[in-house]
């Protein structure tokens, strides 16, 4: 005689929440499909006739109909997996820090996992098992920017000294400029990808429109940032813009204008001795991320211009305007807390940085 299954009963919660697993895209299909088959058996349907219509194994169906009558929805999860215990011990992570020390094998720019397992004739598993215990990640990379500028301690400290302690009854501004915005125009969607997750699809083709410049003055004490767009970025457009950012500042008020080194920057004395209330700060050569308004800049590309798709200059231009106003409703300044690198902080091998 057949041995029957145990019958499902659910509550109308559960049912809800198993019912929006299967229609959610969010979610796994493993989960979904997963889902599904409680439903079914929750319906009153036997494991032979729900494996038949959803082309797998009777064992499966009961896997699962079991799981959920004993841990309900939290059974349907995956269930942790216990690791194997490491073949390989000190002795092989010894020999992996030292082979990284090493020039890659002839024909790589750099060590991978199957490179190092070759080397050291031993399995991948065991080699990629080492580095993520260690947290080594060989592809992924960073790269910094060391100023090598004479003057960078008594820069970055006039600059540090505005953001910290501005001087009273002083406006302090933060300006820059982002050259050659693209309006590129190409389609854009979302893709399932094969592993089932759901990502944006930008498409590999478009067409290009012309490029835009972007003018922009970070007041520190508010947050607020002044802008304007132009077609070119030459130092009388510079200028033309300082003048409208200052049009409404008593000549009595000082206004101190953080920069960095860009060309337009520079040689503006005639211009600096009309507007005797204004002074420059340059921020220290290959230092430009000392200027706030880069985190502005940073802001605007992530939130308006990555991956958006422009059909000309004008709803490019349209599009930084309307991120500017809708900034504008909930602006408040950065707080600088930049954090301090010391040359000890660097290590000339992996060996040292990991022990």
């Amino acid at each position: 005689m057949p041995r029957l299954a145990p019958c499902l009963e659910a509550t109308p919660e559960e049912k809800r929440q198993l019912q929006r697993l299967i229609d959610r895209r969010v979610v796994s299909k493993q989960l979904s499909h997963r889902a599904l088959i409680v439903l079914e058996c929750i319906a009153g349907k036997e494991n032979r006739q729900i494996a038949k219509e959803q082309g797998i194994c009777e064992q499966t169906v009961g896997k699962w109909r079991k799981r959920f009558l004993e841990k309900r929805l939290t059974g349907l999860e995956d269930a942790p997996r216990s690791r194997p215990p490491l073949k390989h011990g000190s002795k092989l992570r010894e020999s992996i820090l030292k082979m990284l020390e090493l020039p890659p094998p002839k024909g790589f720019s750099c060590w991978d996992g199957g490179s190092l397992a070759r080397e050291l004739n031993v399995p991948k598993h065991a080699v990629w098992g080492i580095l993520r215990a260690e947290g080594i990640q060989l592809q992924r990379k960073r790269s910094w920017c060391v100023s090598t500028d004479r003057q960078f301690a008594e820069k970055s400290a006039d600059v540090i000294g505005l953001y910290l302690n501005p001087p009273e009854n002083a406006l302090v501004i933060c300006v820059d400029e982002k050259p050659g915005i693209q309006a590129l125009e190409r389609s854009r969607g979302y893709v399932e990808t094969s592993s089932g997750k759901i990502v944006q699809g930008l498409k590999s083709t478009y067409k290009r429109h012309g490029t835009l410049n972007l003018f922009a003055a970070l007041n520190v004490a508010t947050g607020v940032v002044k802008s304007k767009i132009t077609e070119e970025k030459k130092r009388k457009d510079f200028q033309t813009f300082l003048d409208e950012v200052i049009a409404d500042i008593p000549q009595e008020k000082e206004v101190h204008v953080i920069l960095d080194n860009y060309c337009t920057h520079k040689k503006n004395e005639k211009w600096l001795a009309e507007h005797s209330n204004v002074f420059f700060h340059f921020t220290p050569t290959s230092a430009s991320w000392l200027n706030q308004v880069e985190i502005w800049f940073g802001i605007l590309s992530r939130k308006a211009l990555r991956g958006a798709s422009f059909d000309g200059k004008e709803s490019l231009k349209q599009a930084i305007e309307d991120f500017v106003a809708v900034y504008h409703e909930k602006a408040k300044p950065f707080v600088w807390k930049k954090r301090e690198v010391k040359g000890s902080q660097l290590r000339n091998t992996l060996t040292n940085l990991i022990n």
